[in-house]
């Protein structure tokens, strides 16, 4: 052991070196621990590097295997969606079997570049769908889930499902599924009202958020489809499925929940009937074009069919309409842009629910409740019904010229004496609490009727102050004694649909109570054959509105509308006037400007609304023929084939088609 040098310091391991000062030197102890670091160091490098060469010389063609063969995919199984029903249980909407083509955006991302885009247009090719639709999906994806599948194409061939089977390797991330489609077994019958279904969209994705629903879902778009989603849709099924990693399935399907079908939904509707409203409005356009000069121009029309008593509505008819499965499987954008083409008159559009009109005179009986439940009129008072009427040096006619006679109500009601009716505007105008909107809303105008499938148009009931809130010119601004007389006829700025008017007429023939117009019946569960659905849950119809009404105020309004069918100057009485079922009813001409390819100026829309039988009514039919002539002419023969599939019970003959209001 070397000994303590003077001064106290040990004596140096290895030389001085020149310029360096001591502390920098390497003791014998810093030297041992360097070299036992290095030891250790090496061992830990040659343990590293011999298990490494192990994993992928050794075994490395047994890691890639298990790695490409242990990737575990889970996915979803859209439920089949309920069936929808008529109220006698006739089917009007189920699924038929498809099959799904879907393409994991994950798994293209694995691919080179140019194999990617060369299996893409394969796919396109062969699948006949454009390579941009494709491309377009995918940018899509890679920005909202890139770990979602996308659809490529529902409803494939057989033969190129057999084909892509195949070639599964060529290929990769295409998954064959089975899915249902929507199947409408009575082609185009009740299309606007049923809907269709279609991938649910950004906007309802966000909107359902936290309400079950993914990317990728199928949810009602429009319609019955839509507004009873939450009951049609079912629940989807989640599962796992293993796959390589070029995205083959290499392992069974294992499900941790199985899809449940959606229940069935049982509508009020009467598919019988609502086929013959269908046709009777195509009856009643061939009518217009026959008989009515300007008949070119009708291509229109709807029909309401509704229980006066709880609002169920047994049809719902409008023209022109649509085949629904041009939604089916993959939309075809020419076949869209056909409907939205304006020479297919809106296809899509429910006129029932959705097409404004003004009314023409079977807004008469809203003004005649108005002036008896305001003692403007006396129900025994007699009006002088002229052949014209000259208003603050403005000339208004009566729809006949020939007429020049004191009528009471009852008489002018079934006559449509226009004159009559001036005289009651006047003296509505000359008060300023406008009595006769505040009635016609209380009857149901002016708003939506909260019917349970929309959209709804709400119309118009034009008063004092709406013109003042709507228009800038002193002129139009004005509420002048002519806008009363408009009103009081149906005309002027007044805008109804259909379905309003049907619910006003349902309040007459019930005895002056406000209904609730509905077309979903209940939610079922089918059970074993033979037994009967099982009701999950049951739409009961909400209750009428008493609008206090005074009887004889409606007595009076009801002995006129069944004068207008049974009197010999009754306006429809040349149609009904024989039918062996008493209807009661009223024709309207509403002029209305229109724009038509080619034509623009003023046409009479065709309007019958009644009901029957006049005893105990049991069924109201409101009927419009667009740009279809006077109200006798087309509307109120349309209206009687709707009658006579209801009762069962045809006419004894053809009606006589005569041009009265």
């Amino acid at each position: 052991m070397p000994s303590i040098g003077a001064g106290g310091k040990s004596p140096v391991f290895l030389p001085p070196t020149p310029g360096v000062e001591e502390p920098y030197r390497v003791t014998p102890q810093m030297a041992v621990r360097i070299a036992v670091l290095g030891i250790v160091a090496v061992s830990l490098f040659c343990v590293l590097f011999f298990r490494l060469w192990a994993l992928q010389v050794i075994s490395g063609d047994r890691y890639l295997s298990d790695a490409r063969n242990n990737q575990v995919r889970t996915f979803r199984i859209q439920a089949p969606r309920g069936t929808i029903v008529d109220r006698n249980g006739e089917p009007l909407v189920s699924n038929v079997a498809g099959t799904l083509v879907r393409l994991w955006p994950a798994t293209l991302a694995e691919l080179p570049e140019e194999e990617r885009r060369v299996m893409v247009r394969r796919l396109a090719i062969l699948l006949n769908i454009p390579l941009a639709e494709i491309q377009t999906k995918l940018r899509k994806a890679k920005s909202d889930d890139p770990l979602a599948p996308i659809t490529v194409k529902t409803s494939v061939h057989e033969d190129k499902v057999a084909y892509l089977l195949e070639h599964q390797s060529e290929f990769p991330g295409v998954q064959i599924s089975e899915t249902e489609l929507r199947h409408y077994g009575r082609g185009n019958l009740l299309a606007q009202v049923l809907g269709y279904v279609g991938e649910i969209s950004p906007d309802q994705l966000a909107r359902w958020q936290g309400k079950g629903y993914e990317a990728g879902d199928v949810v009602g778009k429009t319609g019955i489809e839509a507004a009873y989603d939450s009951y049609l849709r079912g629940v989807p099924g989640i599962g796992q499925v293993r796959v390589d990693a070029l995205g083959r399935v290499t392992g069974e399907r294992q499900f941790s929940r199985l899809p449940e079908a959606g229940n069935s939904l049982r509508l009020t509707i009467d598919a019988g009937l609502q086929t013959a409203a269908e046709e009777a409005i195509r009856y009643g356009i061939q009518l217009a074009r026959d008989t009515y000069p300007q008949g070119w121009a009708s291509d229109g029309g709807a029909i309401v069919a509704m229980n006066p008593w709880n609002g169920e509505i047994l049809a719902l008819a409008s023209y022109p309409t649509f085949d629904p499965s041009v939604y089916v499987g993959r939309i075809d954008p020419r076949r869209l842009r056909k409907l939205a083409d304006p020479k297919e008159n809106h296809p899509t559009l429910n006129r029932a629910l959705a097409g404004l009109y003004p009314t023409g005179s079977t807004f008469k009986p809203v003004t005649a409740l108005a002036a008896l439940m305001e003692r403007e009129l006396a129900p025994d008072e007699f009006i002088q019904c002229t052949p014209r009427r000259v208003i603050d040096g403005q000339v208004f006619k009566n729809w006949n010229p020939y007429v020049n006679e004191p009528m009471e109500l009852t008489t002018a009601i079934a006559s449509s004496c226009d004159t009559f009716f001036y005289e009651l505007a006047l003296r509505f105008y000359a008060r300023t609490d406008s009595p006769l909107q505040t009635w016609a809303r209380r009857m149901g105008f002016g708003h939506i009727t909260g019917v349970d499938v929309g959209p709804e148009g709400a119309g118009l009931v034009p008063t004092p102050a709406w013109r003042r809130r709507h228009f800038t010119t002193a002129i139009d601004r004005l509420w002048s004694s002519g806008r009363s007389v408009q009103l009081a006829i149906g005309q002027g700025d007044l805008l109804v649909t259909p379905l309003q008017m049907a619910r006003f007429y349902a309040l007459i023939a019930n005895g002056g109570e406000l209904v609730q117009p509905h077309i979903a019946e209940d939610v079922e569960k089918a059970r074993n054959e033979g037994s009967p659905p099982l009701v999950l849950r049951s739409f009961a119809p909400k209750s009428p509105v008493d609008l206090g009404l005074e009887p004889t105020a409606l007595k009076i309004v009801q002995e006129g509308l069944y004068d207008a069918t049974h009197a010999p100057y009754g306006t429809s009485a040349s149609v009904f006037g024989t039918y062996p079922v008493e209807i009661a009813g009223k024709t309207g001409t509403a002029e209305k400007f229109v724009s038509l390819p080619g034509f623009q100026g003023v046409l009479d829309q065709s309007w019958w609304c009644g009901y029957g039988p006049v005893a105990k009514p049991e069924l109201v039919v409101c009927a419009l023929i667009e740009n279809g002539g006077h109200g006798s002419t087309a509307a109120a023969p349309a209206a009687l084939r709707v009658f006579e599939e209801y009762f069962g019970v045809p006419a004894p003959n053809e009606p006589t088609v005569k041009g009265t209001d």
